[in-house]
C-alpha cells in the first residue's frame, strides 16, 4: 500500500513538473537546469510526509471506511486532492533540504552532490566569471524558493479539488503553521550553532529539544497527519488525538536523525561520516554529552564542533567521547519514551482501525531506520 500512495505522488509530481516545463524552457532554455535538478530532488526519499498525509486523512474515515481506497477499484472523489496535498508536501520537504543543505554547508544529499554544489560545479565546468561558490549558493537558494512556491501552487491545486471548502480553509491554515513553524525553527538552530556559549549550561538541553520540535518534529509528522485529517473533514477530538500521537514520534524521528548524523553508515545515509559534527549541530546528543564528559574533555568538543575541516581522525574522537559520555543511551531511552506515548496516544484515538494498523508500522519504520 506504501508503494502504491509513492508512485501515485511521484506520477502527480512528474505531471506537475511536465506542466511547468513550458512555462520554464519559453523564458530560456538555459533553465531546463532548474527543472532537471528539481525533478531530481523529489525523486526518491521515503515520502514520510506524504504517507503520513495520506493515513491522516483515512484515519478519520474520510476514504472508505476501514478499506484501504489505494486497493480498492473505485476510488473515494476526493483521493486526488489528498494524493496531490501529499506531493505538495513532498516538494516543500524538496525545498528545506536545498536550503538546509546551503546553511549546513553540505556538500552531499543521499549520496549524491547537494543542489548548491551540482550549481558550482556548473560554473566551474563552463569557466565561469567570478566565484564558484558563490553561484553555487545564489543559484540554490533560488532553486528552494522556486521549490517552495511550487509546494504551495500545488497544495493550492489540491485544495481546490476538495469536495469541502471547509476542509480545504482548515487544512490551508495547518500548511501556513507548518510553513512558519519549520522556518523559525530552522532559525532556532543556526542560532544555537552560534549562540550557545551565550546561554547558561542548563539551557543547552531544552534549548536544543525546542529546535527539534519546530525544525523537524512539527513539520515531519504532526502537521502532515493534521493536513491529511482536515482533509478528511475531521473532528477538533481527532485532529487533536492525531497531534498527540505524532508529536512524539516526530520527536523521536529527529532524535534519531541526530544519532544518524554522528553515527550514520556513509553508504547508508548517503552523507559523509560524522557529518554533524563537522557542521556544528547543537543537538540533544551533543547537548547530553556535554553534561557527562569531564571538563577537558568537554573543551576538547567545544573547540572542534563545527570545524568544517575536521579530518577523519578528529571525527573518530569526537565519536569516541560521544560514545563513551553515554549519551547514545540516553537517547535511545529518551527515543523509548517519546515511541511510548505516540503508541498510547494512538491506541486510544478515535480512529479507523485500519490506519491504526498502518500508522504503528510507520511507527517502528520512522525510528528504527538507518538512514
Amino acid at each position: 500500500m506504501s508503494t502504491r500512495l509513492v508512485d501515485l505522488v511521484q506520477a502527480r509530481v512528474d505531471e506537475f513538473f511536465s506542466e511547468r516545463t513550458t512555462l520554464v524552457t519559453s523564458i530560456a532554455p538555459e533553465l531546463e537546469t532548474f527543472l532537471d535538478y528539481s525533478a531530481d530532488l523529489v525523486r526518491g526519499g521515503k515520502r514520510f510526509r506524504a504517507l503520513f498525509c495520506y493515513w491522516g486523512w483515512q484515519a478519520v474515515g474520510a476514504g472508505r471506511g476501514e478499506f484501504d481506497p489505494l486497493v480498492a477499484d473505485d476510488a473515494p472523489v476526493d483521493l486526488p486532492a489528498v494524493v496531490t496535498a501529499a506531493a505538495a508536501l513532498e516538494l516543500f520537504h524538496a525545498a528545506a533540504l536545498v536550503h538546509d543543505d546551503i546553511m549546513d554547508k553540505s556538500d552531499t544529499r543521499r549520496g549524491a552532490p547537494a543542489a548548491h554544489k551540482r550549481f558550482e560545479a556548473l560554473h566551474a565546468e563552463g569557466s565561469w566569471l567570478g566565484s564558484a561558490a558563490d553561484f553555487g549558493q545564489s543559484a540554490g537558494l533560488l532553486l528552494g524558493d522556486l521549490l517552495l512556491g511550487w509546494s504551495d501552487e500545488m497544495l493550492g491545486e489540491g485544495l481546490a479539488r476538495l469536495a469541502s471548502r471547509q476542509s480545504a480553509v482548515a487544512a490551508r491554515l495547518e500548511f501556513n503553521t507548518m510553513r512558519t513553524q519549520v522556518t523559525v525553527g530552522q532559525y532556532l538552530d543556526i542560532l544555537e550553532e552560534k549562540s550557545w556559549r551565550s546561554h547558561p549550561e542548563v539551557e543547552q538541553l531544552p534549548r536544543s529539544h525546542r529546535v527539534i520540535v519546530y525544525k523537524s518534529a512539527k513539520y515531519s509528522v504532526e502537521a502532515p497527519l493534521a493536513i491529511g485529517a482536515h482533509l478528511g473533514g475531521a473532528s477538533a477530538d481527532q485532529v487533536e488525538s492525531l497531534r498527540a500521537f505524532g508529536l512524539p514520534l516526530g520527536i523521536a524521528y529527529q532524535l534519531r536523525d541526530d544519532l544518524l548524523g554522528v553515527f550514520g553508515d556513509p553508504e547508508v545515509t548517503g552523507k559523509p561520516a560524522g557529518d554533524d559534527l563537522r557542521e556544528g549541530k547543537r543537538t540533544v546528543l551533543i547537548a547530553l554529552a556535554r553534561t557527562k564528559l569531564p571538563s577537558n574533555v568537554r573543551n576538547l568538543l567545544d573547540d572542534l564542533l563545527g570545524d568544517s575541516s575536521l579530518d577523519r581522525q578528529q571525527i573518530v574522537l569526537l565519536q569516541d567521547a560521544v560514545r563513551e559520555s553515554g549519551a547514545i543511551e540516553h537517547v535511545e531511552r529518551i527515543i523509548d519514551h517519546n515511541v511510548a506515548l505516540a503508541r498510547t496516544a494512538l491506541e486510544t484515538a478515535d480512529i479507523t482501525a485500519s490506519a491504526r494498523a498502518q500508522l504503528f508500522k510507520l511507527t517502528d519504520t520512522v525510528t528504527q531506520r538507518q538512514a
